[in-house]
């Protein structure tokens, strides 16, 4: 009951997903009409932005759907990965076009052109609606997944650059202040830029197969030797197999290899709760005698 729970769970969170692409790729194409008519550099720029919304929520759509297959001879741990190599994707493609409309903000700066304001307006508003209801559909699936957490950021940050933009556009409306184009523009690239730069690092991480954050390797050295019957711990290895499960392998010395599954027992329910390492591998060995002598002989 409790995984036919989850499926069902699971389904209905990626029909909110397949609404979510569907919306941003309307308000895309709506956006990129509304800024060449008006010749609006930061509606254009929001538009990219909201294209790589879309295509973010498909890619970690489809990661999704890869991710829940279960492990087999090709994949031993499974295919949980495949969310953590889609945000890889997404956040470096997310870098690209913030360094794209930096390079445009700065050629308009020396070539500023006349921009309807209405037309920005009356666009952005639209987007702004579309941003916040978006924003609404993934926020209960942002604390799962680095990419549902992603796209919900970056559809916060359209709601705030659509908001901009209206902005924009009133002041260009009431005093010709063009500037205030570019200059959205500009603030666009660093929300998207800074976005970029606050997940890239956790992702690279969990790929480069680093030790999770929080955990220190000598800390679960200790409380592993701090188990009855353990001599020593040593050949550790720990790292995330994705973003919810961390992983640790270690050879582990002990005096009596009759109370091996006893101490093994002991070691993964330690890690499990104070590490949240739900995952061992554990090689028990025998210590050397001069070892065991000592562990016996305090």
């Amino acid at each position: 009951m409790v995984h036919q729970h989850s499926h069902d769970h699971a389904i209905r969170d990626d029909r909110w997903l397949g609404l979510a692409i569907a919306i941003n790729i309307l308000l895309t194409l709506a956006q990129v009409a509304g800024g060449l008519l008006s010749g609006s550099l930061s509606l254009i720029a929001d538009a990219l932005h909201n294209f790589s919304d879309a295509g973010a929520l498909l890619i970690a759509w489809v990661a999704r759907r890869i991710g829940r297959r279960p492990p087999d001879t090709h994949q031993t741990f499974g295919y949980r990965r495949a969310e953590i190599i889609a945000a890889l994707i997404n956040l470096v493609t997310l870098v690209l076009v913030g360094l794209y409309l930096l390079a445009e903000a700065g050629q308009r700066i020396f070539e500023p052109q006349v921009i309807e304001g209405w037309t920005v307006v009356l666009v952005a508003a639209v987007a702004l609606v579309i941003d916040v209801l978006t924003a609404l559909l993934t926020w209960k699936m942002s604390a799962d997944s680095i990419n549902i957490r992603a796209a919900f950021l970056h559809n916060v940050s359209d709601a705030l650059a659509s908001a901009g933009v209206i902005l924009a556009g009133t002041l260009i409306l009431l005093f010709r202040w063009y500037w205030t184009d570019t200059l959205l523009t500009l603030l666009i690239s660093a929300y998207v830029l800074y976005q970029a730069a606050s997940l890239l690092p956790q992702t690279i991480r969990i790929l480069m197969q680093s030790t999770p954050d929080g955990i220190a390797v000598p800390e679960v050295v200790a409380a592993m030797e701090e188990v009855e019957g353990v001599v020593g711990v040593h050949h550790v290895h720990i790292w995330q197999l994705d973003e919810q499960n961390n992983a640790l392998e270690a050879h582990v010395a002990i005096a009596d290899l009759c109370r091996s599954e006893e101490i093994k027992a002991a070691l993964k329910e330690r890690l499990a709760s104070r590490f949240k390492i739900a995952h061992s591998t554990l090689e028990i060995e025998t210590a050397p005698c001069d070892s065991r002598e000592h562990d016996s002989h305090p």
